[in-house]
């Protein structure tokens, strides 16, 4: 595979992994909540979804996806419900007022390791643009004889390395700000401006065209 290739996708891929989304919106409420290991997480499971993108891309099926009005209204609507249901969650937490005054964030009594990775994994892998993404991207750079399990997960890979990087720094920049996301207060407005957030994309997600 050329250079160009990799340097032209790692391009595309960046613009998608910085722009704000659910994944974005995820691990900067796990960062702000909770541990800076259960954003980390969040980010190995966001990885996981990744590679299996990847998977229906070698396999044809991100094709069907994307081609198919049935599938892809059906993977395009549990994926909306998933982030409306993490949303309303979010918000009946809140109204529950489990965010306790202490230094010691609460989530960390809620939270665990596998629940912040599988919340990564699901957040990506319900999310149909990512297979959009490699189906409208991917041919552009491999002329169709290429488009085989090595080039696909070496180009896979590389959008995972680039979206750890990037939310890695984010989670880390988040621990700092621990102090101030520590108090009550600014815990509720988290929790009540990630949890609107998480419905809204929730929303926009089941109006997206195929």
């Amino acid at each position: 595979m050329d250079l160009s290739i990799i340097l032209s996708f790692a391009f595309m891929a960046s613009l998608l992994v910085i722009s704000p989304g659910p994944n974005g919106l995820l691990i900067a409420k796990t960062a702000m909540l909770g541990e800076n290991k259960y954003g980390f997480a969040n980010v190995a499971g966001i990885g996981t979804g990744m590679y299996l993108h990847g998977t229906m891309v070698v396999f044809g099926l991100a094709v069907l996806l994307v081609k198919s009005i049935f599938w892809f209204t059906i993977v395009k609507y549990i994926g909306a419900a998933y982030l409306v249901w993490v949303g309303i969650k979010t918000l009946y937490e809140l109204w529950q007022n489990k965010v306790v005054d202490k230094e010691v964030t609460p989530s960390r009594k809620s939270m665990t390791l596998k629940r912040a990775y599988i919340d990564g994994t699901l957040t990506n892998l319900l999310n149909p643009k990512t297979s959009m993404f490699y189906v409208a991207v991917l041919p552009q750079l491999l002329p169709i004889e290429h488009i085989n399990g090595l080039n696909v997960y070496t180009l896979v890979s590389l959008h995972v390395v680039l979206n750890a990087l990037w939310f890695c720094s984010m989670i880390l920049l988040f621990g700092r700000m621990k102090k101030l996301g520590g108090s009550k207060r600014v815990q509720q407005w988290v929790k009540g401006i990630t949890g609107t957030v998480f419905i809204g994309f929730g929303a926009k997600l089941a109006t997206l065209e195929n």
